[in-house]
């Protein structure tokens, strides 16, 4: 078979994992959610976990395998790592100002309040500093993969004991429990599955083109995986209730380094390119506490379409210079 027709039908097969991938993971949300409905579960407990976590199981779910994989043996240590670091940060960035431009620009604008600075968006910017000083040396160690785990354990404690009723876009609930857990352990296998075929994929892509893996990440798992956040904006546009929006991509950019990274690195330690310490997580840190400062002391804390065209326009910047700064990475 000539390179060019194996070449398209690794990326058409890599094309339908991706898709399932991200489609079973946003059909589990909603029977989690209807379970949750059904047991009564507190609301900010479902923000915290189903929500926050459900929307970052594309990501979680590349780096358990990933890891698994380059524990076996099965995948190379250095471009599984970079895939699916890059991946999750691409995401992550992805939420922080592509989407939340568009949730701005489609609603209008919103206050940004004490109560969520303090709770979630510091939470938020911290672990940026977190994840950056731990990759520092160009690694993520079983040690770092831990603390990062337990730094979500330790945040999610803490936010539990301090909870107070909160908005959150949820579902019917369930008529049959039963059924809808069953569904919902398939999808996530699902997810598992799809997650394994589209890394391999990958990996063959980018030896056949000898591209770089954490770019390849940020292109496809991190536009991909950060498709179940879109599905939470519009819906929240259209309900109008941004906060619950904006609470859930905060909690994603928690959760995707924290669980994600930090699972995956506690299996099997991961390989960080420069470009993720040097360009990625410095550009989200420096963007992130940027908005924060400018909504406080010059809009009196309002978000406003304006800033939602800037961080448009914030996340092109972000994928142009890592291509001019960081072209082989």
């Amino acid at each position: 078979m000539p390179v060019s027709g194996e070449l398209l039908t690794l990326v058409s097969i890599g094309a339908v994992a991706l898709y399932t991938l991200v489609t079973a993971a946003s059909r589990a949300i909603d029977r989690l959610l209807a379970l949750a409905e059904y047991y009564d579960v507190e609301e900010a407990l479902v923000g915290l976990t189903i929500l926050a976590v459900g929307t970052s199981l594309p990501e979680i779910g590349s780096h358990f395998i990933a890891s698994l994989g380059i524990l076996s043996g099965a995948l190379d240590y250095q471009t599984t790592s970079a895939v699916v670091i890059g991946g999750n940060t691409g995401s992550s960035t992805v939420q922080q100002l592509l989407l939340v431009g568009i949730l701005l620009i489609g609603y209008g604008s919103l206050d940004l309040t004490e109560t969520f600075v303090r709770e979630s968006y510091l939470p938020m910017l911290g672990v940026f500093v977190v994840t950056m000083a731990l990759a520092w040396d160009g690694t993520i160690s079983r040690l770092d993969g831990l603390l990062l785990v337990t730094l979500y354990v330790v945040y999610v404690g803490v936010r539990v004991i301090r909870r107070e009723r909160t908005q959150t876009l949820r579902e019917p609930p369930s008529v049959n429990p039963r059924r809808d857990a069953v569904i919902a352990i398939s999808l996530l296998v699902l997810v598992l599955l799809s997650a394994s075929l589209m890394l391999s994929v990958i990996e063959a892509v980018i030896d056949m083109l000898a591209l770089g893996g954490s770019m390849v990440g940020i292109v496809t798992i991190g536009v991909a995986a950060a498709l179940p956040e879109l599905t939470i904006v519009m819906d929240a546009i259209r309900r109008r209730s941004p906060n619950v929006a904006l609470g859930t991509l905060v909690g994603s950019n928690i959760v995707n380094p924290l669980l994600g990274i930090g699972i995956g690195g506690a299996i099997s330690t991961y390989y960080v390119p420069p470009a993720i310490v040097l360009w990625d997580l410095p550009f989200k840190l420096v963007t992130g506490a940027g908005l924060l400062g400018w909504t406080l002391y010059v809009n009196d804390g309002e978000l406003t379409r304006t800033e939602g065209g800037y961080l448009l326009g914030l996340y092109f910047v972000f994928v142009v210079g890592r291509l001019l700064l960081f072209p082989g990475q």
